[in-house]
């Protein structure tokens, strides 16, 4: 492990998707023009991105990161090392979130979002025409798991869970596999019950698609699993079938909230437990039953998000209900579902936290520059407000991942075209500044989350999601000619410093 310590331009994508989006923003009594004057009164201190909120300019503080003055990192786990089940780490490093440990150390319950083409693992069949014989498939046992405890024969994703020391150089300790044979894990949430809730991120049919399951679920991944003893794959249907991103759970209630990424369309659902149950223990919540809800705007039937919207206006809400959660393998099947009783529509729905009674969620291209957006639903008051517009992608490019820091503060994992930064967000909308910046590759950082004492940061940078990196000299390493290999690896890197002197 080393130890490392110490700061726009609108891309072709940014420019067509702000221009669509202020182009349906005219139409809906939004528009350009609005947008433009937005962002030129933020340039001009109506909410300009406050240096003094932050922790200072940006500066190397080793070969992998930007980080202001004072702050230090170390790079913990890498794709690629031998664990301490005998797997590789896997690569596509997604969500991810810290927990204590009985002995005083940190747990990180970390997704890896596998996409691999199960064409590349499956064997073909001995008379198959098809050139692809499932190169990967003799891979399986070695590289993706223990096979016994796979949801799916033929699928690679799932979970890996680290041990770390919580001072000095964060040592770490062991790492293995938790959850094995899902697929396109992106995000998810931790629960207050000791477990982390990993989602997959698209409802691929074994019928269509030569997976061993159908898939589109969320899985619960307990605290204390041990290397060699991954978690009990099993899917929370209740919880809905559809493309799913992230969930915070209310830890007063055990209502389970959930953002939808489709792209254009998406829900903001809320899972509601019979009798108001709450497990008080990992492994508990498959056991229990209860009812899907999507959000609507209690004055506005089918109200889009997307462009139009005030800062600060706080939208009345209700629910709608889910008829059928585990609908089938239509991407939008569950959306639809709400939509006609009037739900909401969001664009592209990302991650969510929960905190001091709201719920924080962001729409990565939302808003009239198709930049994104930051709400905040309020439990209590059952109502939404729009915390945060980027007026461009100068300030805030296509926010994707994201957590709310124990001192109130909202970090901002970004996955835009201008470079790929961590933001910081004040808790009321009114001042965002730069934190680190991505400089080991240009693949963006997800599973930002902060260890149970609030003194380390741990993020990952995401790596490839379509092709592995192996051990050196496997006849079965994949190579992708944009930068040195070495510096493609997914990894995860803890932060740490004065983080009482800023927001987060």
């Amino acid at each position: 492990m080393t130890i490392k310590g110490g700061s726009g331009r609108v891309s072709r994508r940014g420019f067509f998707g702000a221009s669509a989006a202020a182009y349906a923003g005219i139409a809906g009594g939004g528009g350009l023009f609005q947008a433009l004057v937005a962002r030129d009164a933020f340039a001009r201190g109506g909410g300009v991105r406050q240096r003094g909120a932050g922790y200072g300019s940006l500066e190397p503080a080793g070969s992998d990161l930007l980080l202001p003055p004072g702050f230090r990192y170390a790079v913990v786990s890498e794709e690629g090392q031998i664990m301490n089940d005998g797997f590789p780490v896997p690569k596509a490093m997604d969500g991810m979130s810290a927990f204590s440990l009985p002995n005083g150390n940190i747990r990180l319950i970390r997704n890896h979002e596998d996409r691999e083409d199960v064409s590349r693992v499956r064997p073909r069949p001995a008379d198959s025409t098809s050139t692809n014989a499932g190169i990967l498939s003799q891979m399986l046992a070695t590289h993706f798991g223990p096979r016994a405890a796979a949801y799916d024969a033929w699928a690679t994703g799932g979970c890996t869970s680290l041990e770390l020391e919580p001072r000095g150089h964060r040592r770490l300790v062991g790492q293995h596999w938790s959850l094995v044979g899902t697929t396109s894990n992106c995000a998810g949430g931790p629960a207050p019950w000791g477990s982390w809730l990993s989602c997959e991120e698209t409802t691929a049919a074994a019928s269509s698609t030569g997976l061993g399951m159908d898939h589109g679920y969320v899985f619960e991944v307990p605290v204390g699993t041990s290397a060699g003893n991954p978690a009990l794959a099993t899917p929370l249907k209740g919880l809905g079938r559809f493309n799913h991103e992230a969930v915070a759970v209310d830890p007063a209630t055990g209502n389970i909230y959930e953002t939808e990424d489709n792209g254009e369309i998406g829900g903001f659902y809320r899972w509601v437990p019979d009798g108001g149950i709450i497990p008080t223990a990992p492994g508990q919540l498959a056991a229990l039953t209860g009812s899907l809800y999507m959000l609507k705007i209690s004055s506005s039937p089918e109200y889009n998000t997307a462009v139009g919207q005030t800062v600060g206006v706080a939208l009345p809400c209700e629910w709608v209900p889910i008829a059928t959660p585990d609908a089938g393998p239509t991407a939008a099947a569950v959306y639809n579902q709400g939509i006609l009783l009037g739900g909401a529509r969001f664009r592209k729905l990302e991650g969510c936290w929960y905190a001091n009674g709201n719920v924080y969620f962001q729409c990565s291209t939302g808003g009239a520059m198709a930049s994104g957006q930051y709400w905040v639903y309020d439990i209590a008051a059952g109502t939404l407000t729009l915390l945060f517009e980027s007026p461009g992608v100068d300030v805030l490019d296509q926010p994707d991942n994201m957590c709310v820091s124990p001192r109130g503060g909202i970090v901002v994992a970004e996955d835009g075209d201008t470079g790929q930064f961590l933001r910081g967000l004040s808790a009321d909308g009114t001042q965002i500044f730069d934190f680190a910046k991505n400089i080991r590759n240009t693949f963006e950082f997800a599973g930002v989350c902060f260890s149970p004492d609030g003194n380390t940061m741990f993020a990952n940078i995401i790596g490839r999601s379509s092709c592995r990196t192996v051990q050196p000299n496997d006849v079965n390493t994949v190579r992708i000619p944009v930068e040195p290999e070495q510096y493609q690896r997914a990894c995860t890197l803890a932060i740490w410093g004065h983080w009482r002197s800023g927001l987060l």
